[in-house]
């Protein structure tokens, strides 16, 4: 199921999630060029509406989406990230003790990249086998939730060792087609909005750059 932006369903009053995650000041420099390109900058918004916080959460629920946003975050390293996500997560009925374990298996899944193995002959060389990771806490986060934290860490530090096994593994914890699709979309776009908030971020604190 793909899903398509809708600018009917966009909140009035929906803060800047992209400029709030990248610590920049609203009307400043940096915000005001993030104007010239008002399409880009009122999908990333719209996006984060429909994988985030969405009006039907079909076969993923917002707190197992948010879930996945807190291990993204903190695989990425983004302290700034993780804060907002972990809100989120708890305004959705998630505990602290969730949160901390989500962070604590990022901790613990983190490789230094790019990784994976190439199918190629001819790359063959540069291949880095990723280090192997499963999680930790299955009794806390669940078989589902752990197979998505897991399929997650899969697709944001070596999506080349993505194979059928992956994600039949999906398929055994009790994730569908249509749920998987979901559960890539969402790893795809925080990926897109953590590197595009660094970049603002660092365009923001670059001396001599627009503030």
């Amino acid at each position: 199921m793909t899903h398509v932006l809708d600018h009917t369903r966009a909140p009035a009053g929906t803060a800047d999630v992209l400029r709030e995650l990248a610590g920049i000041p609203a009307g400043g420099a940096v915000d005001t060029l993030r104007d010239l390109r008002p399409a880009a900058r009122e999908n990333a918004q719209l996006a984060y509406r429909l994988l985030l916080a969405p009006d039907d959460d079909g076969e993923v629920s917002v707190l197992d989406r948010l879930a996945v946003a807190v291990f993204v975050a903190a695989l990425h390293r983004d302290e700034r990230a993780v804060a907002h996500y972990r809100r989120a997560l708890l305004a959705a009925g998630g505990s602290d003790a969730l949160a901390a374990t989500l962070v604590a298996e990022a901790g613990s899944a983190g490789a230094l990249g790019p990784v994976g193995t190439y199918r190629e002959p001819g790359l063959a060389t540069e291949s880095v086998p990723a280090p192997a990771y499963r999680v930790v806490a299955r009794e806390v986060l669940g078989e589902r939730l752990a197979a998505a934290v897991e399929h997650a860490r899969l697709l944001v530090l070596h999506p080349r060792d993505a194979r059928p096994a992956a994600l039949e593994r999906l398929v055994a914890a009790g994730w569908t087609a249509n749920g998987t699709v979901t559960l890539s979309q969402l790893v795809a776009f925080l990926a897109y909005q953590l590197r595009a908030a660094a970049g603002l971020s660092v365009l923001h604190a670059t001396p001599g750059g627009p503030r």
